[in-house]
């Protein structure tokens, strides 16, 4: 066996122990990485066997004697790896629930070691060897993206300048998205990748399965990368990568754990950097730049019944606990002390601690919050939601071992000042709640009611005595008659507020008593408003006055000291770490992997700081969107949604080579895009590129070729400028660009005729012309005046006229007159002599303005604006029809269309469309009651309506909801579309049959991430927006009835 052989198979070996010691944590909750060996030495590394000897009360204790005092210096080799993974919580000792917690949690383990034990046979050694020798260094022999789901029209796959591109969801991949987009937009990390040099001879150089795997990752990753950089495609394919890790991961459709994943990439790319190492310094042992960059070393010491302990530990991801801290800072000081630390100090103690410090940090320090733990009565893991505020920007320096000693002492003050805090609480809290039954009160308002009681004028008389001591009416006629006498005003008391300090003696009136026939056998009976004391005398009054208000102002004057006192130790807290001898190391957060959802099934997306830019991009799977620092804390903090941070990474702010931009070697400059590529892989974009052009270019002809021929005139006649159009040709060009507007002519045709009828005079007068001039200027000024009215809820005039929706909106003056002209030109206006004769001189006129007087293009776009807005109103108005008729199906496909449409409209002036909205509120009234229906069917059982149930999300609400999440969001939209991700992530707590359990956990995966498949909603029934239907009593119509109950129809 050769030198180099032997260490591969330490390596192995080493990396299998800590894969076992890694499963072992995330199912027993125990951190404690000795106690985690010791286990596995006593198990002869059995995994069940040392999940016993743990949960065993007898062995939670262990003896590190043998170890005292022996650190371990090894930094690159396999602690380089240990997976830090999510927290199993079993504090149950019940066999049945251990076993369970055993069965689900390394049901992978289990796969993984079995592999394991193939690769070290080299079984398989020249299945991908073989595969990727007869492709290029690079692996350029791919498939293109020609992904299930992508537009058809490519332009909309193009990329925008220099926006960073996006990667495609190809099936339950968005947290390869997630880890992948936070570790390209890392530059350090993105060249050490991009400038890879691959082994000469790979298929001889690799000496095992796994090495021919990771070297075949690192080439697709390469690709990608390359794509990333420089593709003109808006979003990129990453199949050929995630089908390599999907091979390890073993499975195809259950989503991955990031942490998971982010281990195994990290895993993969350090020995592939080992092997280009080994090749080119086979003599001399470098430094690998993956541990560089991500691995960190901290010393572990403590002492346990009396011996100490020491020990050099390496990290790449650093867990953190969520659960019983509120903030980053809480939840390492939580990480890095364990036990009673002030027991370090004392040589006669025997309690247990132990202190973490970090002797290295890398320069990329990704913490990992543990946000799922095992749930024992339900046999399954479970998210925790709660919340969990993180820093821009972190100091380390306290966590530091070059700081332990000021660190210490720092910890002692804030452990003080929280004791006193807490006195001081208590304390308060007695005020507060002040009382020995289980009624508590603040003592304040206590000493103010009891002030009010004895300032209450005295009353003589028990409050039972006119009730209680009341004779029968029946019995005693006369009875009324004397209770009257006997309730006097000299006698009961007047029913008054407590008086105030300032008006002792306010008189109050006395309401006179009114005797009601056959409705009361009696007078009603006054009582005081609150109770009063029998008796006081003024020395009693003026005594209980002054002690009172005495006694009062103390309280408050206690109070106040404690909440001062408390605020004041607070702020000497928050201030202990901020001096500059504690803020030496600051790290900057460059990116946050938020997870929504539940433990089962969620959706992953990132939150990336784009240095150059200086702002927050959010990074969705294709959709790469402008972000801000509120809407991060707001998916990110967890506590008040289904989503929350799983993996957050800082870079050393002190370092700026991390996100340095690329630069020439000699010259210095910035290399931008393709020109930072190695040579063979910008050949690869390069040659993407061709392709992505050469489909922009087949698209193009493709829609040429759908247009008539008589609409090629146009485009002709700006290609061929040199060309003279005669008039003929002219005229046909005008006549083809202003189709929409003799469309819009036809639709007001009656209102152009009474404008004709009223210049008949003029007609009779002087001719065509003369009239022509006089309906003209007449109508302009009255769908001028008309303008000037505002849309209301009944009544929107931009429906009655297109130059009313012109003037509205601002639109050219030539614009305006060209179109009120081509309306009196209107061939169908031939009703009598006057009409066609006015309409020839129209017609006359309209031939005189040639292209160079019009703006034929601006004129194209307004008359399709308009039409679009007839469009969208009448999506609006049969949308809200169907939806009073009970058929949300029909409606929601009309209101999405409608609203869709209406933001193109909407992007050129808040006049150009509808109100949103409207339209977004029952688009939401549709979606939930089509979620609560489908979700009915579902509960059902019954395999038809399942089937329903499904189909009605699949086809409906799902691909509503991906055009809903990848606008910005409403506040109203974001809580629906959370209101039926909940609805249906609540069945996975129940008990259901295995049948239905199976299609809930196939579906919840596309309901929580709408881009994993992208579903086009269908087109709704063909619709006349331009026929002469007049939309203006519809409208008012459907919109009183939005108010009322019944349906309402009109024909």
């Amino acid at each position: 066996m050769t030198a180099g052989e032997s260490e591969a198979g330490v390596r192995s070996e080493e990396k299998n122990i800590c894969f076992i010691i890694s499963q072992l944590r995330e199912i027993t909750g125990i951190h404690d990485n000795r106690l985690l060996q010791k286990a596995l030495q006593v198990s002869n590394r059995d995994i069940n066997q040392a999940v016993s000897f743990l949960t065993d009360e007898s062995a939670r204790e262990p003896s590190y004697a043998a170890i005292a005092n022996q650190p371990d210096n090894e930094s690159n080799g396999a602690t380089a790896n240990q997976t830090r993974r999510s927290v199993i919580d079993l504090t149950n000792d019940e066999k049945a629930d251990l076993q369970k917690a055993i069965a689900l949690s390394l049901r992978e383990s289990e796969k993984l070691q079995e592999e394991a034990k193939v690769a070290e046979e080299n079984q398989d050694a020249n299945q991908i060897g073989e595969t990727n020798a007869t492709e290029s260094k690079v692996g350029l022999k791919r498939k293109r993206c020609e992904v299930w789901g992508d537009s058809p029209n490519p332009h909309d796959r193009k990329r925008e300048d220099k926006w960073p591109v996006g990667l495609k969801n190809v099936g339950n991949t968005c947290w390869f998205s997630a880890v992948i987009q936070s570790l390209f937009q890392l530059p350090k990390f993105r060249r050490l990748v991009l400038n890879y040099i691959v082994p000469e001879n790979p298929h001889e150089n690799c000496r095992s399965h796994t090495e021919q795997r990771n070297l075949a990752f690192m080439q697709e990753l390469r690709c990608l990368f390359a794509l990333m950089v420089a593709s003109m495609r808006k979003y990129v394919d990453p199949s050929n990568a995630v089908d390599l890790l999907k091979d390890a991961f073993r499975s195809n459709e259950a989503q991955q754990d990031v942490s998971e994943f982010t281990h195994k990439l990290l895993d993969w790319l350090e020995d592939a950097f080992q092997m280009a190492a080994n090749t080119t310094n086979s003599n001399k042992k470098s430094q690998n730049p993956m541990v560089e960059l991500f691995y960190g070393t901290f010393l572990a010491e403590g002492i346990h019944d009396g011996k100490m302990f020491s020990n050099i530990e390496t990290f790449g991801q650093y867990p953190l606990q969520v659960n019983g801290f509120d903030d980053l800072h809480q939840c390492l000081e939580g990480a890095v002390v364990v036990g009673e630390i002030e027991t370090l100090h004392s040589d006669q103690s025997f309690a247990s601690g132990q202190e973490n410090w970090f002797t290295k940090l890398p320069p990329v320090l990704t913490f990992e919050l543990s946000r799922f733990e095992f749930n024992q009565s339900l046999g399954r893991p479970e998210k925790i939601h709660k919340k969990l505020e993180f820093p821009h920007i972190i100091y380390m320096d306290r966590y530091l071992y070059k700081n332990k000693e000021l660190t210490r002492s720092r910890r002692e003050e804030v452990k003080r000042l929280k004791e006193q805090s807490t006195v001081l609480q208590q304390r308060l809290e007695r005020y507060m709640h002040y009382g020995s039954g289980p009624e508590r009160y603040p003592l304040t308002d206590m000493l103010q009611y009891v002030w009010e009681f004895t300032k209450t004028k005295p009353s003589s008389v028990s409050p039972t005595q006119d009730v209680v001591n009341t004779p029968s009416t029946r019995s005693q006629p006369n009875a009324n008659v004397a209770s009257a006498m006997q309730i006097s005003s000299t006698e009961l008391p007047i029913a008054e507020m407590p008086e105030t300090a300032s008006s002792p003696s306010t008189p109050q009136t006395q309401r006179a008593t009114v005797h009601k026939p056959f409705t009361q056998s009696r007078p009603p009976m006054e009582m005081p408003a609150h109770p009063a004391p029998r008796h006081i005398t003024a020395e009693e009054l003026m005594f209980f006055e002054n002690c009172l208000q005495r006694w009062r102002a103390e309280v408050e004057q206690d109070i106040a000291e404690l909440k001062d006192s408390i605020t004041q130790i607070s702020q000497s807290i928050d201030q202990m770490y901020i001096d500059s001898s504690m803020c030496q190391v600051p790290y900057r957060l460059h990116a946050v992997l938020v997870h929504e959802g539940q433990a089962s099934a969620g959706h992953y997306w990132a939150y990336i700081f784009d240095h150059s830019q200086n702002m927050w991009l959010k990074y969705n799977d294709i959709s790469v969107a402008e972000s801000s620092w509120e809407e991060l804390q707001r998916d990110s903090y967890g506590g008040s949604r289904n989503a929350s941070a799983y993996c957050l990474m800082y870079i050393n702010d002190n370092i700026p080579q991390l996100i340095a931009d690329d630069t020439h070697a000699e010259t210095g400059h910035i290399l931008e895009a393709i020109h930072s590529l190695p040579p063979e892989l910008r050949q690869y974009v390069c040659e993407d590129n061709q392709h992505f052009m050469q489909e922009l270019e087949e698209w193009n002809e493709e829609q040429v070729r759908k247009i008539p021929q008589k609409e090629l005139v146009p485009a002709t006649g700006v290609q061929e400028a040199a060309v003279p159009l005669t008039e003929e040709q002219t005229v046909a060009c005008q006549q083809n660009t202003c189709s929409a507007s003799a469309k819009h002519a036809v639709l007001v045709k009656e209102q152009t005729a009474q404008a004709i009828e009223k210049a008949a005079t003029s007609y009779e007068n002087a001719g065509a012309e003369a009239a022509l001039q006089e309906a003209f200027h007449e109508e302009y000024s009255r769908l001028f005046d008309l303008a000037k009215d505002k849309p209301t809820p009944q009544n929107d005039p931009r429906l009655q006229h297109v130059l009313v929706y012109f003037f509205q909106n601002k639109a050219n003056k030539r614009v305006i007159e060209r179109t009120l002209l081509e309306q009196f030109a209107d061939k169908n206006l031939s009703y009598d002599e006057r009409s066609i004769s006015i309409m020839k001189v129209a017609q006359a006129k309209l031939k005189l303005i040639g292209p160079s007087d019009m703006d034929m293009q601006e004129y194209k776009e307004w008359h399709e604006d308009y039409s679009l807005f007839r469009k969208v109103s009448v999506y609006l108005l049969t949308g809200l029809e169907c939806y009073q008729n009970g058929k949300c199906r029909e409606s929601l496909t009309y209101l999405v269309h409608a609203y869709h449409s209406n933001l193109k409209l909407l992007k050129n002036g808040k006049n150009r469309g509808i109100d949103e909205t409207l339209i977004a509120y029952y688009r939401r009234k549709c979606l939930l009651e089509l979620n609560a229906c489908a979700a009915d069917l579902f509960e059902s059982g019954d395999e038809n309506n399942v089937a329903e149930g499904l189909s009605i999300m699949n086809d409906l609400v799902i691909p509503c909801m991906h055009l809903i999440v990848t606008n910005e969001l409403s506040k109203e939209d974001l809580a629906a579309v959370e209101m039926m991700r909940n609805h249906w992530c609540s069945y996975l707590g129940e008990d259901m049959d295995s049948r239905l359990q199976e299609k809930l956990t196939e579906f919840l995966p596309r309901l929580l991430d709408c881009s994993a498949e992208i579903r086009i909603l269908r087109e709704p029934p063909k619709i006349r927006p331009n026929s002469p239907h007049d939309l203006c009593n519809r409208f008012a119509a459907v919109m009183e009835s939005i108010h009322s109950t019944s349906p309402v129809t009109v024909k």
